[in-house]
């Protein structure tokens, strides 16, 4: 199998198991789990997880210097995009803010085009094309809140700078040291957000019974510490864009759950969105071996 491949199904992987966070997220809420606790326990959960996985593997943090972007990817890039996402769905219908958010891989060919000079062939040009149009037609339209609105752009934004920045900081990395890193910074962050809120009498909220910590325990294990280290994985082979672009797979995934597990419609429409995606993920995956200004950043 090429590495091509390999980094398609592991990007694929990683969006399958970022895709199944909300299915997670809702269990969580329904039993009172506050966003703020949700987000602090997942990093916190997935950080101690991934640190004792490194201790056993006797894998080495990387230099200080090396540390510290990836640290900002984490506790900036990382939990910024999670709370502008969350924030969004407060002033706008989640459709419009998931259609918002998946307008990133536009955002990261545009800044892997300007600041990494990477070429952008017809096969990916066209793929993320039918990509964005079937993203489109799965989460479909909406109306919301100038507000909402431009915090779900932001989510697009935050991300897309996140997976471009990832693909040159972490080059020469372990991919579990970086995810750690990440993680690390992402649970420091949001436990000090936590923290502000509650000095400032918004305590956060954590779950009332087992099944609200199981989901909890979900989300870190499977939508974070495996989706994140798969995404790093699969970026390392693909590069920016053609991540992006695969990436595209997470809504698929989180419609067909919920359908599954939630007993929400999947409409004409949504499936033949999904379509879409599933088959410039196939696409892309089979295209020709990236030109050399796409060789794997990491």
């Amino acid at each position: 199998m090429s590495e091509r491949m390999v980094g398609a199904l592991l990007v694929a992987l990683s969006s399958a198991a970022f895709g199944s966070m909300a299915i997670f997220g809702v269990w969580a809420q329904d039993d009172g789990t506050s966003t703020p606790a949700l987000i602090f326990v997942r990093f916190t959960a997935a950080a101690l997880i991934l640190i004792v996985f490194m201790r056993v593997r006797g894998i080495a943090l990387p230099s200080l210097r090396d540390c510290l972007p990836v640290a900002a990817m984490g506790g900036i890039g990382y939990v910024g995009q999670a709370y502008c996402y969350f924030l969004a769905l407060e002033h706008a219908q989640a459709s419009l803010v998931a259609l918002l958010l998946y307008l990133f891989p536009a955002f990261v060919a545009i800044l892997a085009a300007v600041f990494l000079h990477e070429r952008i062939g017809l096969v990916t040009a066209l793929a993320l094309a039918l990509a964005l149009a079937g993203t489109f037609l799965v989460v479909g339209g909406g109306t919301g809140k100038p507000l909402g609105i431009a915090l779900g752009i932001g989510a697009a934004v935050i991300y897309s700078i996140y997976i471009t920045v990832g693909s040159v900081v972490t080059r020469g990395l372990d991919a579990i040291a970086v995810s750690t890193v990440v993680c690390v910074a992402a649970a420091f962050v949001s436990g000090v957000i936590v923290a502000v809120l509650a000095g400032a009498g918004r305590p956060a909220s954590f779950p009332e019974s087992a099944k609200g910590w199981s989901s909890l325990t979900a989300i870190a294990l499977v939508c974070t510490v495996m989706a994140i280290f798969a995404f790093f994985a699969g970026l390392r082979l693909l590069g920016p864009t053609s991540t992006s672009v695969l990436s595209t797979l997470e809504p698929v995934v989180t419609v067909g759950l919920a359908t599954w597990l939630l007993s929400e419609s999947l409409s004409t429409v949504q499936a033949i969105g999904a379509a879409l995606v599933l088959a410039a993920v196939v696409w892309l995956a089979l295209s020709q071996r990236p030109a050399p200004s796409e060789a794997p950043p990491v």
